[in-house]
């Protein structure tokens, strides 16, 4: 007979009587007394097959029926289960005579060694299984030797699953019995974002049975252990009565998109000694964090009143800026935006503070001048929920002009338009152009280009991180820098007053070169000067596809003020001629993924025209030949830094000559992302080093006319 026809043709009765019957609410076990008939199931790890859920059944909640047979056989069933459902069981000794204190191992249908042991629900069986039955009381009629008390433990296995369902059986017996019933299971956390918000589940234990349950020590086991976490555990140490609870609180840790699955352990004082609850999700990539360069676009300008705004802003005046739904940036999933912001015509010296509007303005700065100071500064700044920004200015008017360059993504809401974005990833600083010792200065109106070869790398790269300098200019203009494709755009990245010395940091989406001489395309771009002037590009780091290991996402905050060496916040007293400052980033600002600060630095009044750097500290690392900040004697100045960090959470700036006072603002924080880091452990994603790619050629400045 086959498997489906044996277990409905010859199993328990009461089972086929109300199989058409309508499910009832499935209820708590009647209160044990003895003698006992009861039937106790736990899936376990067997993922439901045979059965699907745990239970204790008895006469309280199900209808049990039992069967001593002639021939040693013993079945049980417990039937009227929620949805029409039943279990059922069959012991077959095949020969052996049962004995309490006895273990047997089981297969289906049984043998010479092995006691048959074979258990159906809903129609679903096995065709094949192992075990072992536990027997603790056998009592027989002394006439027949038909069994007339029986109580077990069992633990099956279906077909080949690893697996357990494991329980007790109980049928006219004084022999206690301890059962837990544990929900969910599976606990199911679903999809999971990589380095997202965590979920947290709770499996909930539920003592039954006719004593007390005593739980032991929680732990993970299965396939994949180091991917979940316990955080929670009210059983363990505990003795519970019949009728209490206790539960254990689980979360996943998603670090690379897959399925993960992994068992909570419980140990408890059942015959099995253990409860087996099996956990599972999906983890999936998002592009929160990514970085999506733009083609500069022109969001504000107060001398013509685009953007809103039609006049210079005020002594401690705020304007509103929508940036996103504009120049490119989506409506929404948008965390933060970079922008380029111009100050033109300050009637007094002061700073412009950029943050998310509505929010009460923090104790930063996002660009430092003075009267009549013509400059740019690159600002990343996060928005608020309806996408804008606020930008302030302390004291005399300003006209100001905002050019958006790129954005940050805050959901997966941009990825079915714009797709994937970048990651940052940390480059050795190098020099790319400089046209004093290659060229001369760029006549007015002309432009110099490069490529940057990074190997097999290259075509990944998608936008270069550039602090871009304009040296000596013979009449105020400005730079503007692009992928060298197409126009110069209508757009600044660095605006000039004659004979200064001007940088300012700048993401430049690249084109692509086909035949620099590589095998493979290359990154270019292209610096555009509306006056005669010298250029000087210096390369600090890289926006990649998304794909290469190891890269960084963002995660933006409101502007946080963490060195000030004039109240002596950071560090204490002024920076000295050659002299090399090691700062530590304080908690507030960090994670335990943080590579990288995105920070506003501001030199104070130099008593000399200078040159400041900044570099990763205690990572073996040698003082870089290029400047982030290039003031002039008394100026206050500041400018967009990349600031990578050590293995000790800190940063070097180094003062070249005479003394300055520094403040640093941090807008936000590089994180190493899991998903594509080379190495990850238990805990999470490790760092490769706090500079990963390197340039291995490039290309001298060229004019391009």
């Amino acid at each position: 007979m086959d498997k489906f026809g044996r277990l409905v043709g010859v199993g328990v009765a009461a089972a086929c009587a109300v199989a058409g019957l309508p499910g009832v609410a499935l209820a708590a076990p009647t209160a044990a007394t003895a003698p006992y008939t009861a039937l106790s199931v736990d899936v376990g790890d067997a993922y439901g097959r045979p059965v699907k859920q745990s239970g204790v059944y008895d006469s309280g909640n199900a209808t049990i029926s039992a069967t001593a047979h002639d021939d040693g056989r013993f079945s049980m069933g417990a039937s009227n289960l929620p949805g029409g459902s039943y279990v059922s069981l069959w012991i077959t000794p095949a020969g052996q005579t049962l004995t309490a204190g006895q273990t047997y191992q089981t297969n289906r249908g049984g043998d010479a060694t092995h006691v048959g042991l074979d258990i159906s629900s809903d129609s679903t069986g096995c065709n094949q299984s192992f075990g072992s039955l536990t027997v603790k009381e056998a009592a027989r009629d002394p006439q027949t030797q038909v069994l007339t008390a029986f109580a077990a433990a069992y633990e099956f296995h279906c077909e080949m699953n690893g697996g357990a369902v494991t329980g007790e059986i109980r049928w006219n017996s004084g022999v206690d019995y301890v059962a837990v019933v544990s929900g969910p299971a599976p606990v199911d956390f679903g999809r999971v974002a990589i380095d997202g918000a965590v979920p947290s589940r709770t499996a909930t234990f539920s003592v039954q049975g006719s004593v007390p349950t005593t739980f032991g020590a929680a732990s993970l086991g299965g396939t994949s252990p180091e991917s979940f976490g316990i955080t929670g555990n009210t059983c363990s140490g505990r003795t519970i009565a019949p009728g209490g609870t206790c539960t254990v609180t689980l979360e996943p840790k998603a670090v690379r998109w897959g399925d993960y699955t992994a068992n909570l352990l419980v140990a408890d004082d059942s015959s099995y000694g253990k409860r087996v609850v099996p956990l599972k999700f999906t983890a999936y990539d998002t592009v929160v964090g990514m970085y999506y360069p733009l083609a500069p676009q022109r969001l504000m300008d107060t001398r013509s009143g685009f953007g809103g705004t039609p006049t210079a802003i005020g002594a401690g005046a705020v304007a509103s800026l929508q940036v996103t739904g504009r120049g490119g940036v989506p409506a929404s999933g948008v965390g933060s935006v970079v922008l380029n912001v111009t100050v033109t015509g300050p009637t007094a010296g002061g700073f412009l503070t950029l943050y998310p509007a509505g929010q009460g303005r923090p104790m930063a700065s996002s660009i430092n001048f003075a009267a009549g100071w013509l400059g740019s500064n690159n600002v990343t700044v996060k928005v608020a929920a309806d996408g804008r920004v606020a930008i302030y200015n302390h004291s005399g008017s300003t006209h100001v002009v905002v050019d958006v360059v790129g954005f940050y993504a805050s959901s997966d809401t941009v990825k079915s338009s714009l797709g994937w974005g970048g990651q940052y990833q940390v480059t050795k600083p190098t020099r790319l152009i400089d046209t004093r010792q290659d060229g001369g200065a760029i006549a007015a109106g002309g432009a110099t280009g490069a490529y940057v070869d990074f190997g097999s790398a290259s075509p990944r790269v998608k936008a270069l991180v550039l602090n871009i300098t304009a040296v000596a200019p013979a009449r105020g203009g400005f730079l503007s820098a692009w992928s060298g494709d197409g126009p110069v755009p209508a757009s600044s990245t660095v605006n000039y007053s004659a004979g200064k010395v001007v940088p300012n940091l700048a993401i430049v989406q690249t084109g692509t070169c086909t035949d620099c001489g590589p095998a493979y395309a290359v990154p270019t771009f292209a610096v555009y000067t509306s006056q005669t002037a010298n250029i000087v590009v210096d390369l600090v780091g890289v926006i990649d596809d998304g794909s290469l290991p190891d890269g960084l996402r963002f995660t933006p905050m409101s502007p946080t003020r963490i060195v000030d060496s004039r109240s002596g916040l950071g560090t204490s007293g002024a920076l000295g001629a050659n002299l090399t400052r090691k700062i530590t980033a304080p908690a507030m600002v960090l994670t335990d993924s943080t590579e990288v600060l995105a920070m506003n630095v501001t030199a104070v009044s130099p008593t000399s025209g200078t040159v400041l750097t900044v570099w990763a500290a205690d990572a073996g690392l040698a003082k870089p030949t290029v400047s982030n900040l290039n003031p002039a004697a008394g100026q206050t100045v500041s400018n967009a830094v990349m600031g990578a960090l050590g293995p000790l959470d800190a940063f070097n700036v180094h003062n070249l000559l005479g003394s300055t006072h520094l403040v640093a603002d941090v807008v936000g924080r590089f994180y190493l992302y899991s998903g594509t880091a080379s190495t990850t452990t238990a805990a999470g994603a490790t760092a490769a080093g706090p500079q990963r790619l390197t340039v291995v050629a490039r290309d001298p400045a060229a004019d391009t006319a």
